[in-house]
């Protein structure tokens, strides 16, 4: 999961190679737009991946690099199930779109996954206890006896 942090300090640089068009009812253009050069990205998970210190992506690169954290999520998952006998069942990945209030620009503000995954050897206790006292139970219930 990560999403976008505004920190609004102001200072005089802009945002190079952006348009200086301002979009009527916007505050500033793009290339002096102080909320999109202050945005930054943190991860909230608690998995090893990109973004665990925030970090700044620019609008244009945002939905590339929201992206390419996301799959690291999804990998993270597929690695989880393989040692320990599991297997994948879904990968959801979803991604938010956000017009940036002062200048109007578009970015993806952040994403999320969500995994499932099915173990075949469950390692709990008491789901092992489960299955042993069902076992015990079900002998014998289907017997198809001669006499």
């Amino acid at each position: 999961m990560i999403g976008s942090i505004n920190n609004n300090t102001q200072t005089s640089l802009t945002n190079v190679g952006e348009s200086t068009i301002k979009s009527a009812g916007r505050k500033s253009s793009p290339a002096e737009c102080e909320t999109c050069k202050n945005r930054k990205y943190q991860d909230g998970s608690d998995e090893m991946v990109s973004f665990k210190s925030a970090s700044h992506i620019s609008p244009q690169a945002s939905a590339g690099k929201v992206r390419a954290h996301e799959q690291e999520h999804v990998s993270n998952a597929y690695k989880k199930a393989a040692e320990k006998n599991g297997e994948v069942i879904s990968a959801n990945v979803s991604m938010q779109s956000a017009v940036c209030p002062e200048c109007g620009r578009s970015y993806i503000e952040g994403g999320t996954t969500s995994t499932q995954i099915k173990y075949y050897n469950e390692e709990n206790p008491y789901q092992q206890d489960k299955k042993t006292t069902d076992a015990i139970s079900l002998t014998g219930n289907h017997i198809d006896a001669a006499l």
